[in-house]
């Protein structure tokens, strides 16, 4: 996997501080979580993954002043299938590689994760060999972790839903490098590294167009926008940006739309949502203009 994090980044991502004076309800709560969350993260292991990076939305976004519940999610990754689906549409970097949420939700913790049947559909993906490989795989882990998850909803999913898209008037280094610059200038957020899917193809022998996913997130905004939306940890935060070439030599930078995401997994979204995606555009725009 060719990731590059901060020192900060994974010192934020993965410290494991529990708030002082927390009822002792709400510290059953975030051990449910931190249980399940170690379960799934061991078999990752096992199962010879690629860890990517691992994000702590709950404790950072305590930290940060956005007290939400226990949520968790971890990115992992099987370079190679990545490639192959990649290869069917270099889109789908922007829900790749694999990732898996743990949250409470009432008091119980739940897992969710993205699946074959999301990526098809959003992406208009058609190697189903592929795609029944990343369910087998995803299956196997959480099989092995113990847990119980669901897969992210499709109901109400189409080719394209939530997707947010920008065209860069820069060519692509200068683009990945602008839009890193702008989102590490800003004082509430955090930089957790980036994923390159083109270099990684290379590896095994697969020639894809440049393709670079972004990963970023603000805890203290994601925090409210999580509060009562937990699940949309999933999709929307971290924050991920798939730069990628099209077939004219176009730079194309696709996100995702916070809203429609709620939208999504609970059939409502807030005024927050709609104004980090506002805010997450004009930011984005500045640094390709």
């Amino acid at each position: 996997m060719f990731i590059k994090l901060t020192g900060m980044a994974l010192a934020l991502a993965l410290a494991l501080v529990i708030v002082p004076g927390a009822p002792a309800k709400a510290a059953d709560r975030q051990a449910g979580v931190d249980q399940a969350y170690d379960q799934i993260r061991r078999a990752i292991a096992d199962a010879g993954l690629e860890r990517v990076i691992a994000i702590d939305h709950a404790r950072l976004g305590t930290e940060a002043g956005s007290p939400m519940p226990p949520a968790r999610v971890q990115i992992f990754s099987d370079p190679a299938l990545n490639s192959r689906i990649l290869a069917d549409n270099i889109r789908a970097g922007l829900d790749l590689p694999f990732r898996v949420l743990t949250f409470d939700t009432g008091g119980a913790v739940a897992s969710s994760f993205t699946d074959a049947r999301f990526l098809k559909i959003r992406h208009g993906l058609s190697d189903d060999v592929a795609l029944a490989t990343f369910d087998a795989i995803l299956a196997e882990t959480l099989d092995a972790a113990g847990v119980t998850a669901r897969p992210a909803p499709t109901r109400g999913l189409a080719r394209d839903y939530g997707i947010l898209e920008l065209t860069s008037a820069r060519g692509f280094d200068d683009t990945v490098a602008g839009l890193r610059d702008i989102v590490s200038a800003q004082s509430d957020t955090i930089w957790f590294g980036d994923v390159d899917f083109t270099f990684e193809a290379g590896r095994v022998g697969i020639d894809l167009p440049r393709a670079t996913l972004l990963l970023f997130g603000g805890p203290a905004p994601g925090g409210i926008a999580m509060a009562d939306f937990p699940s949309i940890g999933l999709d929307a935060f971290c924050q991920k940006l798939l730069v990628y070439e099209d077939a004219e030599g176009r730079v194309q930078v696709i996100y995702n739309d916070i809203a429609a995401l709620a939208q999504l997994h609970y059939g409502d979204a807030i005024d927050v949502h709609h104004g980090l995606n506002k805010r997450l555009t004009e930011t984005f725009n500045r640094a390709i203009e």
